[in-house]
């Protein structure tokens, strides 16, 4: 089965993402690239749905594009910002756990990649980007915002903060978010195991 994938075009930059994998979106500067780039992470994200034990796609993978929309400020500076349609389906319990466990494996990715990678890290042609433990500081920290956006008060710590995430998302659901301009379950785990992910490989691409 093809996989189906959201498109999010900013002025400056695309997102492809994997509707039914949390943490599978990759952007570049047109739809065709951003294509492109997401199926070349195939097996850079496959070690998700392993520690996940969810059965994954083939090297051989096919994408359908289901939803373009156009993006927004935060699409351009680098993040995906859209919830797309299918973000608003329902979530049955076996769901739910599949992506409780998807989120909590790209965790895993990025605790394992910290505990592995050099304090400091190589700077890009410029000089620029930040060190490892101010990478995981500020994943940290926006992740204290994405909990908000599931209704999730603050905890003091963060593994509190991810273990009312993933029973958040664990909960069946029917799609409508639990707070006013918060997300819906499938979109809060598509963003947050984005972010994850990609400062994983940031970190990884930089040891």
């Amino acid at each position: 089965m093809p996989v189906r994938v959201a498109i999010e075009e900013g002025k400056r930059r695309v997102f492809a993402a994997a509707l039914d994998w949390p943490g599978w979106c990759r952007s570049a500067r047109t739809e065709a690239e951003a294509l492109e780039v997401l199926a070349a992470y195939r097996a850079r994200y496959a070690p998700v749905p392993r520690l996940a034990r969810v059965r994954f796609v083939g090297p051989d993978v096919a994408f359908e594009v289901i939803e373009r929309g156009p993006g927004t400020a935060t699409t351009d500076f680098g993040a995906p910002d859209v919830v797309a349609g299918a973000d608003r389906a329902p979530t049955d319990r076996a769901e739910a756990r599949r992506l409780r466990a998807l989120v909590a494996a790209s965790w895993t990715v990025l605790e394992d990649v910290v505990a592995g990678a050099p304090p400091v890290l190589r700077r890009g042609p410029r000089g620029g980007g930040r060190d490892r433990d101010p990478i995981v500081h500020h994943v940290e920290k926006a992740e204290r915002a994405y909990g908000a956006k599931l209704g999730i008060r603050r905890p003091a710590d963060v593994v509190a903060l991810r273990a009312a995430v993933l029973e958040r998302l664990g909960t069946p659901s029917d799609g409508v978010p639990v707070v006013e301009r918060g997300w819906p379950p499938r979109y809060a785990a598509r963003r947050i195991a984005w972010h994850a992910l990609d400062h994983a490989w940031e970190i990884e691409d930089k040891s």
